[in-house]
């Protein structure tokens, strides 16, 4: 259990395209869409569904969602399969490369992409 990090979200202008992206490329981190409102879309790992740990969300305050320069979202993988697979499906479903698969300098193996919101995010096998 984190102790640090309660939920994560990003912000979104279009669900419907959002969170088709989210749901293809969340099934090798094994996290799936838990609950769908108008304002929102919560995501869970499925060791814990009832965790809702990620969330696509529309801005409270009504003006267009946007990135932040120098924000990104790390989620964890069990293999660099996983996060191979991660990045490939990421980009079948309109996602920007930001850094193919490999290893980076703290030995660990990442892949990186921007959504089609903009939000760069990355998956992350820790090495041993």
């Amino acid at each position: 259990m984190s102790k640090i990090f309660s939920f994560v979200m990003v912000g979104s202008n279009d669900f419907k395209k959002s969170s088709k992206f989210y749901d293809a490329i969340f099934v090798p981190l094994k996290v799936k869409k838990i609950v769908t409102t108008e304002r929102y879309v919560g995501y869970g790992h499925l060791d814990e569904p009832k965790e809702l740990k990620f969330y696509i969300t529309k801005p409270r305050n009504g003006e267009p969602a946007t990135y932040g320069n120098g924000t990104m979202v790390a989620f964890l993988a069990e293999t660099r399969e996983a996060v191979n697979k991660f990045h490939e499906i990421a980009l079948q479903n309109g996602a920007i490369d930001e850094g193919l698969p490999g290893v980076r300098e703290d030995g660990n193996y990442y892949a990186y992409v921007r959504d089609l919101d903009g939000n760069k995010i990355t998956a992350k096998c820790i090495s041993n």
